[in-house]
C-alpha cells in the first residue's frame, strides 16, 4: 500500500503519479482522512499532557486548597470524556484509511509512460527473426489434439471450460519444462527452490495486493477460509511477513513450481482456445527481496534471466514496457515478455517481471536492518514468472512444429524429456 505521509504531505505528485494509470478515485478521500487522523493524534497527545501535568498538580492542591483541587478534578474529567470521543473517531479514521489505502494502486516509476491499453506498451527489444514456414502454421489446440497429448474434451468433462488434460508425451514434456526451468534459475541464476502450499489465508492474499480487488478472479475454500493460490508470487513474498531481515542477507532469490487457479472473471470470450487462459496452469516463479537502492537493477537482471528460458528453448520473443494503463495493480515498473506464436500470428505475454518497490513490503510488513543499531526500513519486493509452464508448451508446438504433424523438441529439453520429436503415430 501508499505511504500515507506522502499521500497527504504530496497530494498533488500522488495525483499526477497516479493519473498516469487512469485513475486517481480516492485520493481526495485518503489526503482528507489522513490530514483528519494528524489532528485527532496531535489533539489526544495534548489532551494526555494536559492530564498528566494536571495529575501533578493535583497532589500538591489537594492538600493545599481543595477548592482548587476540585475544579481541577472537573477539568480533568472533562479532559478524559473529550479524548475518549477523540479516540474513538481516531479508531473510526484510521479503519476507514486502512479499507481506502488497500484499494489505491502503487505509484507508478517515472519511467512508466502514459498510455490506457497494451498496444501502447513501448517495445524495447526484439530477439532473432521469427521461425518461417513452408506451410501454413497451425496453432497448439489442433497441434496438440492431433498428436494426442492435449484432451480439452475430458478436461472439460472432468472440470468444465478452460481445464486441459494432458496425456503422454504432452504431460512428460509439461514436466520437462517445469525442471529445465527450476534447474536453470536454482543452478546458474543463484534461486533457492521452495516448494509452499498451494492454499493461502486472506492476509496473505492481502499482502502481494490481490485482495481485496482481485477476490472475484480467486477460487477459495469455505470452513476454513482459504484460497487456492493465483500465482507462486503470493506465498514466497509472504514467506518473510512480520519479519526484519537482516542487511547483509540481501538480496533474497527464491524460486517456485506451483500451480496457479485464477478464475479469470474479466476475461470472458478472450482467449477461450487452448492453454493461454486456464483456470489451472502452472508456472516457476522468481522473486527477490533487496535493498530499495538495489531494486531496479534486480529488476533488470531477473528479467535477464526469465529471457534465458526462452533464449535457450530457442523461441522468437520480444521485451515490452508496460504503460501506465496496462500496469498491475502493485506495481510500479513492469517489463512483459511476449513469445511469438506463429500458430496465431501474434505475440503472446509469457512473463511479467515487475518491481513493487515498497508497496508489498508496507501491507506484509516486510522489513530489513542495515546493521545494529539501525532503525528497520522497507524491503523492496520483484518478481516474475520464470516461465509459465502451458503457455511455453504452446509456444514449443506453434514454433517446432513441422508440416508432417510432429513436433521437434528443442535441445535444451531433451535430457528432462527423453526424446527428440513427437510424431502422429505416438
Amino acid at each position: 500500500m501508499l505511504d500515507l505521509r506522502l499521500v497527504t504531505d504530496k497530494p498533488d505528485e500522488v495525483r499526477s503519479r497516479l493519473a498516469i494509470r487512469g485513475q486517481v478515485a480516492g485520493v481526495e478521500e485518503l489526503t482528507r482522512l489522513g490530514l483528519r487522523r494528524r489532528e485527532l493524534i496531535q489533539e489526544v497527545e495534548r489532551l494526555r499532557h494536559d492530564k498528566n501535568q494536571a495529575g501533578a498538580e493535583m497532589k500538591d492542591l489537594a492538600k493545599s486548597d481543595p477548592e482548587a483541587a476540585a475544579e481541577l478534578r472537573a477539568r480533568l474529567k472533562e479532559t478524559s470524556s473529550r479524548q475518549k470521543e477523540l479516540d474513538s473517531e481516531l479508531g473510526k479514521v484510521e479503519d476507514q484509511l486502512r479499507a481506502l489505502l488497500l484499494e489505491i494502486p502503487n505509484l507508478p516509476h517515472q519511467t512508466v509512460v502514459a498510455g490506457k491499453t497494451e498496444e501502447d506498451n513501448p517495445q524495447l527489444k526484439i530477439s532473432k527473426s521469427p521461425p518461417l514456414f513452408g506451410f501454413t502454421p497451425r496453432p497448439h489446440w489442433e497441434i496438440g489434439e492431433d498428436l494426442g497429448i492435449l484432451d480439452f474434451a475430458r478436461g472439460a468433462k472432468l472440470s468444465g471450460s478452460r481445464f486441459t488434460v494432458m496425456v503422454g508425451r504432452g504431460a512428460r514434456l509439461e514436466r520437462a519444462l517445469i525442471n529445465f526451468m527450476l534447474d536453470l534459475h536454482t543452478q546458474e541464476h543463484g534461486y533457492t527452490e521452495v516448494l509452499t502450499p498451494f492454499l493461502v489465508l486472506r492476509e496473505i492474499m492481502q499482502g502481494t495486493g490481490q485482495l481485496p480487488k482481485f477476490e472475484d478472479d480467486a477460487f477459495k475454500t469455505t470452513d476454513p477460509e482459504l484460497f487456492l493460490i493465483p500465482t507462486a508470487e503470493v506465498p514466497l513474498t509472504n514467506l518473510h511477513r512480520d519479519e526484519i531481515l537482516e542487511g547483509e542477507s540481501l538480496p533474497l532469490k527464491y524460486a517456485a513450481y506451483t500451480p496457479c487457479f485464477r478464475r479469470e472473471a474479466g476475461a470472458h470470450g478472450k482467449d477461450t482456445r487452448g492453454l493461454t487462459r486456464q483456470h489451472q496452469f502452472n508456472k516457476v516463479e522468481l522473486v527477490q527481496f533487496t535493498k530499495p537502492e538495489d531494486s531496479y537493477q534486480a529488476l533488470e537482471s531477473l528479467t535477464r534471466e526469465a529471457e534465458q528460458v526462452l533464449i535457450r528453448l530457442g523461441l522468437h520473443y520480444r521485451v515490452v514496457s508496460l504503460c501506465g494503463g496496462d500496469l498491475g495493480f502493485s506495481a510500479a515498473k513492469t517489463y512483459d515478455l511476449e513469445v511469438w506464436m506463429p500458430g496465431q500470428d501474434r505475440f503472446l505475454e509469457i512473463s511479467s517481471c515487475s518491481n513493487f518497490e515498497d508497496f508489498q513490503a508496507r501491507r506484509a510488513r516486510i522489513r530489513f536492518r542495515r546493521g545494529k543499531g539501525n532503525k528497520p526500513e522497507l524491503v523492496h519486493t520483484i518478481n516474475g514468472s520464470g516461465l509459465a509452464i502451458g503457455r511455453t508448451l504452446a509456444a514449443v508446438l506453434e514454433n517446432f512444429q513441422q508440416e508432417d504433424g510432429s513436433v521437434i523438441i528443442p535441445e535444451a529439453l531433451r535430457p528432462y524429456t527423453g526424446f527428440e520429436s513427437i510424431v502422429p503415430s505416438e
